[in-house]
Formats: C-alpha cells, structure tokens, sequence
C-alpha cells in the first residue's frame, strides 16, 4: 500500500531518483526540499506519512529537522537516508527521533524496505548499521549534547559561512539576539574562533566535511 512521502536533500538529481523509484511502487511524493527549513515548513503544510531526509542539509541538518518535523507534523515518521556510518551519527539519529536509518551506499531496495517497516511500527536500520547502535549504547562515550535546538541551527549557519546579520536574517531575529546566540554557543563549547566551530559542526554531523 503506497503512503504519501516528503523528500529533503540539497541535491535535486538524488531527488529526482528517489521520486522514481518510490512512485514505481505506488507511493506518492507530495513535496520535495533542498534543505532543512523549507523541509520542515512542507511537513507542516502537507502532513506527510514519511519524511525521507538527509542528514547533511543546508540551513537546518537532518537531525534538527526530524525534531522539528516531530513538532509540526506528529504523525510523520522520519527516515534518514544518508552517506555516514558513523557510531555517533546512527546513535544521534535515534535520540533525535529518527524510526529509520538508511544508508545511500545501499541497494534502492533497502529504503522501500524501510518505508515498509517504518509505517507498521518498526525502526529499521540498513544492515551494519544496528551493530553501530548496541555498541553505542553499550559503551555511551559519545560527546553529551550542550547546545540548544536554537544554538545547533545557529552553530550550523555559522559553519555555513554566514555573518551574524545574515543569520539573524535565517532564524528571524534581531542582529544583537543572533550575536547573543552566538556568544553563548562559543561560551559553551569553549572554542572562540570560527575554525574550532567548523571543526564541532561536522563532528556533531551539523555539516559535510
């Protein structure tokens, strides 16, 4: 039975593949974003049943996505479709809320087995990857989460390259708050130069390497 699916990722020709593949089979692609913000603006406009994002997207990442989506549209079940194995990545995903992560270096088959399991309840997790999840759990040395939903999307346009104007443009909000946010997210993490900042993004997946 086909469901109604939303696709988030930056580039339009994995867009375009996934659309074909998922119609062939008789689900319906109601809306497509290129990053996270218009990703989570479609959720809450079409209600989607799956939400098939990337992990690695312009102005707002997959994981604060999937949060997001969970707010606005409670009834959509996020899948991650993405490049990273990654033990931190898988377990992050998991805690952000994600019921599916699937990796792009598998078959096409594997993400209508996904959406499959996905929509009767299940998690799944492409093959190699639940290994990645029981020993995260088990061993629990990943770094703890020390910023904000609001802070993580400010850390993640400041990787992007964006001025304190400009973000304050992206996340609606003065000058002089996005310069506070900003503040604090070097006070937390105790790295004061925009280098050291990257560099955090990408480890916590805010951004590609």
């Amino acid at each position: 039975m086909g469901c109604r699916v939303l696709l988030a990722d930056d580039h339009q020709i994995v867009r375009e593949g996934l659309r074909a593949l998922l119609e062939k089979v008789g689900h319906v692609v109601v809306g497509e974003a290129a990053d996270g913000r218009q990703a989570c603006a479609l959720a809450r406009k079409l209600q989607p049943n799956i939400a098939v994002l990337d992990l690695s997207m312009p102005l707002r990442n997959g994981l604060d996505s999937i949060r997001e989506i969970q707010r606005v549209s409670p009834g959509t079940k996020a899948i991650l479709l993405t490049m990273y194995t990654d033990r931190p990545y898988v377990l992050q995903a998991m805690q952000a809320g994600a019921r599916g992560y699937v990796l792009k270096s598998q078959a096409a088959q594997d993400l209508l087995r996904a959406i499959q399991e996905v929509l009767r309840g299940a998690v799944y997790l492409s093959p190699g990857v639940a290994g990645l999840l029981v020993d995260a759990y088990r061993q629990r040395n990943d770094e703890p989460e020390l910023l904000t939903a609001r802070e993580r999307e400010v850390l993640q346009l400041i990787g992007e390259g964006k001025t304190t104007k400009a973000i304050a443009g992206v996340i609606g909000v003065s000058f002089k708050t996005a310069e506070s946010h900003r503040s604090r997210v070097m006070k937390k993490l105790d790295i004061h130069e925009t280098a050291g900042l990257v560099r955090y993004a990408i480890r916590r997946g805010l951004l590609r390497p």
